[in-house]
C-alpha cells in the first residue's frame, strides 16, 4: 500500500512532457466532547471548526517538474476551505494587505533544472515549506489532524530556493523568503535558511532545517527569530515511522525587558500497514510555548492521536475514486500553563468563552483526490 504522498511529492502521474494536474476535497465531522458554543479549536489553523460538517479544504493544481531534458517547471494551486483561512499567520500577527485573497493561492512558482553535479533546481515564487514534516493538505499526511509543531511552523514559503543533490545520499538546499509566515509582513527584510538531507539507506531520510530572520518591527540581529526543524523518516513494506523535533527562539521586542521566547515540540508518528488498502497509526507528542509567542498562550501541551485509514476503492472501482480515503481518528490534548487550554461549553462572562485544560476529539474524515497526466 502506498501511504499518502509527502507535501513535496503529490500523488500524480506524469505525462511524457511532464505535466500533471488534479484536484482534491477534504470534508470531516470533528466531534469535540467539550461542546464549545463557538465550535472552535482554540488558536489552531487546521481542522479549526468542531461539532459541524466541515469542508476543510478544496484544492486544484497543475504542475510540471523541472528535469533533465525539460529544464523549466512550474506549480500553481488554488484552494479554499476552513484550513486555508489562518494557515499563513501566527496568532496576533499582522496580515499582509490582500491576505484574504492571497490565502486562496496554495502554490505559485517557476523552477529551472541546472545540469550541475547530480542536479541543481532553482525555484522562485510560493513553494512548500522546508520546515516540518506535514503538509497543509490532510491527504498528504498520515494523520488527519496535524501535530502542534506543524500548525505553528510555516506550511508554505514565498521567495527563492536552490536544491542541490550532491550525490545519491546527500542533498543541500538554501532559501531566501519574505518571512516565517508568508502572509504576515511586520517589516521589509528577508529571512534565510538552509536544509541538509541525508539518505543513508533507501528507506531512511534525515533532514535538518534552520530558519533565521527578522519577524518583528525591530529588525536588528538581537530580535531575529531562529527555528530548527529535525525530521527522520523510515518506511518499509509494513511499518513506517516519522520522528520530529523542533525548537525556536527570539527576543520579544514589544515586551518589557525584551524577554527571550522559547518554543519546543516533538512527536513520533508510528504506523502499520495491515492490509493493501488500510493502515493504523499513533502519534504521541508534546509542545512547549514558554512565552506564548507561537500559540498565543504560555502553555505546555501533551497530545495523543490514533488514526485508522481505509481506501475502499484502491483495488477496484472507477479510477476517479481510486485515491479516496476514509479516516477515523481519536485525539486527546492536554494543556497546562498561564491562559492555556481549550474552549468548553459555557461563557465565563458574556461573550468570553470558558476554558478547560483538556480536549477529546473523534474525527471522521473523507479525503478525495484525483490526479491525471496531460494527454
Amino acid at each position: 500500500m502506498a501511504l499518502p504522498a509527502l507535501a513535496d511529492e503529490p500523488c500524480a502521474c506524469s505525462s511524457p512532457d511532464g505535466w500533471q494536474y488534479g484536484a482534491s476535497l477534504d470534508v470531516s465531522y470533528p466531534l469535540n466532547f467539550n461542546f464549545p458554543e463557538n465550535h472552535l479549536w482554540r488558536n489552531r489553523s487546521t481542522v479549526p471548526r468542531h461539532n459541524e460538517l466541515s469542508p476543510n479544504m478544496a484544492m486544484a493544481y497543475v504542475r510540471k517538474k523541472a528535469a533533465p531534458g525539460a529544464e523549466w517547471g512550474m506549480e500553481l494551486a488554488v484552494q479554499g476551505g476552513y484550513d486555508s483561512r489562518e494557515f499563513a499567520f501566527l496568532p496576533g500577527e499582522p496580515k499582509l494587505s490582500g491576505a484574504d485573497t492571497l490565502r486562496h493561492v496554495g502554490l505559485a512558482n517557476v523552477s529551472y533544472w541546472v545540469p550541475k553535479g547530480d542536479g541543481l533546481i532553482l525555484t522562485a515564487g510560493l513553494f512548500s515549506s522546508f520546515l516540518g514534516s506535514e503538509s497543509l493538505y490532510a491527504k498528504d499526511n498520515v494523520h488527519y489532524t496535524r501535530a502542534w509543531t506543524s500548525d505553528y511552523s510555516p506550511y508554505q514559503m514565498f521567495g527563492i530556493n536552490a536544491v542541490y543533490r550532491m550525490n545519491k545520499n546527500v542533498t543541500l538546499s538554501g532559501f531566501i523568503v519574505n518571512g516565517y509566515a508568508h502572509l504576515s509582513r511586520p517589516n521589509d527584510h528577508p529571512s534565510y535558511g538552509f536544509q541538509l538531507t541525508f539518505t543513508p539507506l533507501p528507506c531512511v531520510t534525515i533532514s535538518h532545517t534552520l530558519y533565521a530572520g527578522p519577524d518583528q518591527q525591530r529588525t536588528d540581529l538581537d530580535f531575529w527569530r531562529y527555528y530548527l526543524s529535525n525530521v527522520m523518516k523510515w518506511e518499509d513494506r509494513k511499518f513506517f515511522v516519522t520522528l520530529t523535533y523542533d525548537v525556536g527562539t527570539e527576543n520579544i521586542a514589544d515586551r518589557p525587558g525584551a524577554p527571550r521566547a522559547f518554543v519546543m515540540g516533538g512527536n513520533a508518528s508510528i504506523g502499520w500497514k495491515f492490509a493493501s488498502s488500510a493502515y493504523a497509526a499513533i502519534r504521541p507528542e508534546f509542545y512547549w510555548d514558554r512565552n506564548g509567542r507561537w500559540t498565543g498562550s504560555e502553555q505546555f501541551v501533551q497530545a495523543m492521536t490514533t488514526t485508522l485509514d481505509y481506501a475502499p476503492f484502491s483495488d477496484r472501482g472507477p479510477r476517479v475514486f481510486s485515491k479516496t480515503h476514509v479516516r477515523l481518528e481519536y485525539r486527546w490534548d492536554d494543556s497546562t500553563g498561564v491562559n492555556g487550554g481549550f474552549f468548553r461549553r459555557g461563557d465565563i462572562s458574556p461573550g468570553v468563552p470558558g476554558l478547560t485544560g483538556s480536549q477529546h476529539l473523534i474525527v471522521l474524515g473523507l479525503l478525495w483526490t484525483f490526479d491525471r497526466e496531460s494527454s
